[in-house]
């Protein structure tokens, strides 16, 4: 059925244009549902009731079923899907071809209403064009066997419709000369029509088995198509017979997913009333069954803010998928005291410089004890208690934040470069950890390597007959388990059966996570060095797997399209996160740990609740698959890169696009924000780091400028005044991006001769 959603528009408006008669080619009076054209000359027969027009998509499949079910004499199924779906039995009775004359009441009006609304959705989904009748006729019986007859299958078939083969290309041609000829302000907005109506066209040819038709159909339009598509279009050109159709990806998305287009509504009553004119039922009827038209009140966009928000698999992201309260602040850290160390007497006797110190600390104490009002419940979901260790670690993180960099465009970080040098194993990924003491690889040979990256060097636990003799009571235990014999700079874990994709070291430093093409996520004890546990839930390649800022939990997406939340005490996954049109690229943690940013191969990146499960942002914009997420410290933010080399920066409390980031000139693989967010560093495959003033970037929109009810979204192009520098390596791309408590910026590759 159509998918139109309209935008948010008063009661009174939404009344009258539901009872608004429109005319087509031969006079009668067709009714507009919610904004919606029905084609059937039956709906006419209930312009002055529009609910008679209204059924569901699914009340209709459902009547569809159950006269299937009752031409095959199936009456027991009958009966039961009829009580649990509570559809009375006159509502699927199409026998009686004269209802409108048996009375008045309710009975009659819903047995008029089940009969306009399965011959409606027959008449949009064959392809058989009946001619116009009277409007005031009603809906004729269908004869017994007739082609007219409901079946099943033409519902669960996307593309059954038999039109004439050589048609498609006039039909699509008037189309096209019809929106080339519109004003400029509606041109923009119509044009998106194009790319769906062509693949799914093309679609229909191939399916109906006009293999000649829909090569050149293809061949004759497919060069009109927006460029960030072609690669889309380079997949649909492979198909070109039936067989071809079954099990594909790519032709799974388009006919699982509706298009989503975002117009204007007076861009979308041109379209209409062009389509009823010339009675294009062909184009109609792809347009109700494959397109979401998103309509808002309001100005038409512009070419350039279309196009700002367009390239993904299935079109734009609907507004209402953006509305949902996302509780970006971050958690109230706990209260820990900071003993004052040996250093703070390093203030060469000068009574000032101590005084300064205390109250940076205890400025930042305060900043943390303030409950944000943005943020979420301190238990909204289970977080581990923090042990003795971790609130060591705390402290040593708070002493170090006293001796940061404030950095910005006068004061850039420094940069150390961590070149993987021989590395024919092939590295494919990196992390740091927190305190920037370790540092690990992943390799496509299947193994993962950690090095100390201090003078401290790699130790593994003592065998069980030495630990029986170390005294358990002494203050350095901790101290007399580890095996000086083992020390090194750096170990390697095996137990892999595919090449490493992801790794994630986990705060408390104990733990690392490495995900693979095996399908599998492992988790690896870094006290012995060895696997604690083996992940299976994937049934596909792993591509890339994170810990919670907290600990405990985890994210790991692949290449069958979900994102699984686990526990590292849980052998399968707490969430399931589905909706992703390809396969996930990249993951991320929102810096409370209450939501995960996703990002794909279907360039879009999608926010999910942890909590719930549920999705609560879809942003799109990216033309290419995305390979790098980071949220900025105070949680409002996030930026993201992609095959496309752009940057792109959203705001997650609005839903919206406010920025973009052009410089690089390919993949950008990591992305990270300085600990206070200062700084935005950004690494590719095009063998530079490049640096941007993301507090002009976000300081320079006005957020409440925003109308997000229409979705015009004014992108400032200034790239070239926030780009603060450019720095290249010889010949390495940079696959990782690490700020220290400091602000030193590390970055890592491997060297490409």
């Amino acid at each position: 059925m159509a998918a139109v959603q309209d935008g948010s528009i008063e009661p009174e408006n939404e009344k009258e244009m539901k009872t608004e008669p429109l005319n087509d080619a031969a006079g009668n009076h067709t009714a507009s549902v919610g904004g919606v054209l029905s084609s059937s000359p039956v709906a006419a027969s209930s312009v002055g009731t529009p609910k008679a027009n209204a059924g569901s998509d699914e009340q209709q499949t459902l009547i569809a079923v159950l006269q299937f079910l009752k031409r095959n004499k199936l009456v027991e199924s009958v009966d039961i899907l009829r009580r649990e779906a509570g559809i009375l039995e006159d509502l699927d009775d199409t026998q009686g071809s004269d209802a409108a004359g048996t009375g008045s009441g309710g009975g009659v009006n819903t047995g008029v209403e089940g009969r306009d609304a399965s011959s409606s959705l027959f008449n949009r989904v064959s392809a058989a064009t009946t001619a116009p009748s009277s409007a005031a006729a009603p809906a004729p019986a269908p004869a017994k066997g007739g082609e007219d007859q409901p079946d099943v299958n033409v519902v669960l078939s996307a593309y059954s419709q038999q039109g004439d083969p050589v048609l498609y290309p006039v039909y699509y041609n008037g189309l096209k000369n019809f929106i080339e000829s519109v004003l400029d302000c509606h041109r923009a907005e119509l044009s998106q029509v194009f790319y769906p109506l062509f693949v799914h066209m093309y679609l229909e040819l191939v399916y109906n088995n006009h293999e000649n038709e829909a090569k050149a159909f293809f061949e004759k339009f497919s060069g009109d198509q927006e460029c960030y598509y072609q690669d889309d279009l380079r997949v649909l050109s492979g198909l070109s017979k039936r067989e071809h159709m079954k099990g594909n990806e790519t032709l799974l998305d388009f006919r699982t997913s509706k298009f989503v287009l975002r117009i204007s509504r007076d861009s979308y009553q041109l379209l209409k009333r062009h389509l009823q004119e010339r009675q294009n039922n062909q184009i109609w009827n792809i347009i109700q069954e494959h397109l979401y038209i998103d309509i808002f009140d309001g100005m038409p966009r512009s070419k350039g803010q279309i196009d700002s928000m367009s390239g993904s698999l299935a079109g734009e992201a609907k507004r209402e998928a953006n509305k949902a309260k996302v509780f970006y602040g971050l958690l109230k850290e706990p209260e820990i005291e900071v003993p004052l160390d040996d250093e703070d007497e390093e203030a060469e006797n000068e009574e000032g410089k101590p005084k300064k110190k205390k109250p940076k600390k205890d400025s930042m104490g305060s900043k943390s004890k303030k409950q944000d009002p943005n943020a979420p419940q301190q238990n909204r979901i289970p977080l581990p208690e923090l042990k003795d260790s971790d609130k060591l670690d705390k402290i040593m993180n708070m002493k170090e934040a006293t001796k940061r960099i404030r950095l910005g465009p006068d004061t850039l970080p420094s940069i150390c470069f961590y070149s993987f040098l021989n590395a024919y194993q092939g590295l494919t990924a990196v992390d740091f950890t927190d305190d920037s003491s370790l540092i690990a690889g992943g390799f496509a040979d299947s193994t993962v390597r950690v090095w100390s990256v201090t003078p401290k060097k790699l130790r593994g636990v003592k065998s069980a007959a030495d630990l029986s003799l170390i005294d358990k009571e002494s203050d350095d235990v901790l101290e007399r388990i580890m095996d000086e014999k083992t020390a090194s700079e750096s170990k390697i874990l095996y137990g892999h059966g595919g090449p490493v994709y992801g790794i994630s070291f986990s705060p408390d430093r104990n733990y690392l996570l490495s995900c693979s093409e095996d399908g599998t996520v492992r988790l690896w004890s870094l006290q012995t060095f060895t696997c604690l546990v083996g992940y299976k839930g994937h049934n596909y390649p792993v591509w890339d797997t994170q810990f919670s800022p907290y600990g405990y939990y985890f994210v790991s997406g692949g290449h069958d399209r979900i994102a699984r939340l686990w526990a590292t005490d849980h052998y399968q996954p707490l969430r399931m996160f589905a909706g992703h049109l390809a396969d996930i690229t990249c993951t991320r943690f929102h810096p409370n740990s209450n939501y995960v940013a996703t990002g794909s191969a279907d360039r879009t990146i999608r926010m999910w609740d942890i909590l719930s499960g549920n999705c609560v942002r879809i942003f799109t914009g990216h033309k290419g698959p995305i390979h790098s997420l980071a949220f900025s410290p105070n949680g409002k933010f996030l930026a993201s890169g992609a095959t496309d080399g752009r940057v792109l920066l959203w705001d997650i409390g609005h839903g919206l696009m406010i920025g973009e980031l052009k410089g690089h000139m390919d993949t950008v693989y990591a992305l990270r924000f300085s600990r206070d967010g200062e700084i935005l560093a950004s690494g590719s495959m095009d063998n530079t780091v490049r640096l941007w003033d993301s507090l002009k970037a976000f300081d320079d929109i006005e957020t409440d400028d925003f109308t997000a009810a229409t979705g015009h979204i004014h992108l400032p192009e200034n790239s070239q005044e926030l780009l603060l520098g450019t720095y290249m390596t010889k010949s390495t791309p940079v696959i990782h991006l690490h700020f220290t408590r400091r602000n030193l910026l590390l970055a890592a590759g491997a060297y490409n001769p």
